[in-house]
């Protein structure tokens, strides 16, 4: 893991992740992608701002992007907002991407909203799904109904994604997503904390 500055933590096995890709497939189409992850962390920044909350720092890791916040300021229902305002800003450039016909840049912000969907933790729908459930039937229920539904998602992708891996022949791409998904779906069986990959 490697320190740039206080509070923003940059993991070694992205910096390999992001050269190998742009080696493969180029610095333009790897240039798409993380505009598209900047822009969902500044619609979670935008929220965050919007509402008093604090951010203590963010980490990338090969799995993506997690902004540290304090989010004890924040009420259920703005946490929530925060939260999905990352999705809701790629959804929303997706589709006016999509009118302008630049389909790559619509479909890495598409990809990047729906990906972030998935009721996996620490994925944003992962914490949305905790988030509302505690705000209806309390912190137990909601983290109940989280880690039984990442658990399950993310071992069921995860398994999906190696069996089609090898049923293709394989997409190393796959491997990172299959490794992260399953992964997650453990942590959520064990009741364990996210590692900084």
């Amino acid at each position: 893991m490697s320190r740039w500055c206080e509070g923003l933590h940059i993991s070694g096995g992205f910096a390999l992740l992001a050269a190998w890709f742009a080696l493969v497939n180029g610095w333009q189409l790897l240039a798409v992608i993380l505009s598209a992850a900047l822009l969902h962390e500044l619609g979670h920044l935008l929220v965050l701002y919007l509402l008093g909350g604090r951010v203590l720092g963010l980490r990338i890791s090969i799995f993506g992007a997690e902004l540290v916040t304090d989010a004890a300021r924040l009420s259920y229902p703005g946490e929530l907002a925060a939260v999905l305002a990352g999705p809701a800003v790629n959804l929303l450039c997706g589709l006016l991407l999509a009118r302008g016909h630049a389909w790559v840049a619509a479909g890495a912000h598409l990809s990047l909203c729906l990906f972030n969907l998935l009721p996996v933790r620490p994925l944003d729908g992962g914490r949305a799904l905790a988030l509302a459930v505690s705000a209806l039937a309390g912190p137990a229920a909601g983290e109940g109904a989280a880690r039984w539904a990442g658990a399950l998602t993310a071992l069921t992708l995860g398994a999906l994604s190696l069996w089609l891996m090898g049923r293709t022949g394989g997409s190393l791409w796959l491997l990172p997503a299959a490794a992260g998904l399953l992964a997650a779906g453990a942590r959520e069986l064990t009741g364990k904390k996210a590692d900084f990959l």
